[in-house]
């Protein structure tokens, strides 16, 4: 077995739409980014990434290539997931935080675990999805950004 971490962040501006965990979320602000910049997604491809020991997203997925610009991260969530199999690896479990201020994201992390499990071909009971504030500390509490936190476990195909 293998874990991996993976943590990213964007900030919070005016004009975009706000994606997190490959849904989109009503919200007076949205995340800036090369791609949609889903702060959720970004980091758990991070943590498959790094049980790989394969470096990171903007390695396989550098800001610099217009392939990839304004892509939905689920395509991108796709490929990281060919990656994996191609390495002999199969998700275990995943466990993710995202810290936000605001908007309130408890009615939408269901559909966000569906929908992500749906890219990973896993069940919804192998990805948690959990939602905080910073009790208005740091540049989340000041509503400048939205931040995730995603650990996972891989497995061995076929182990």
């Amino acid at each position: 077995m293998r874990i991996g971490f993976g943590y990213d962040v964007h900030k919070l501006v005016e004009n975009r739409p706000l994606i997190i965990g490959g849904i989109q979320i009503p919200f007076e602000y949205g995340l800036l980014g090369h791609s949609d910049a889903d702060v959720l997604i970004h980091a758990i491809m991070d943590s498959i990434f790094g049980a790989l020991a394969l470096q990171d997203i903007g390695f396989h997925f550098p800001d610099t290539d217009m392939r990839y610009k304004d892509i939905d991260s689920k395509e991108l969530l796709k490929k990281t997931r060919s990656i994996m199999e191609n390495h002999g690896y199969r998700i275990g479990n995943i466990d993710t935080t995202i810290a936000a201020q605001k908007p309130k994201l408890s009615p939408y992390i269901q559909e966000m675990r569906e929908k992500i499990s749906q890219v990973l071909n896993i069940n919804t009971n192998q990805i948690s999805i959990k939602a905080t504030t910073t009790e208005e500390l740091g540049f989340e509490g000041r509503k400048e950004g939205i931040s995730a936190y995603a650990i996972c476990l891989l497995e061995p195909k076929g182990g």
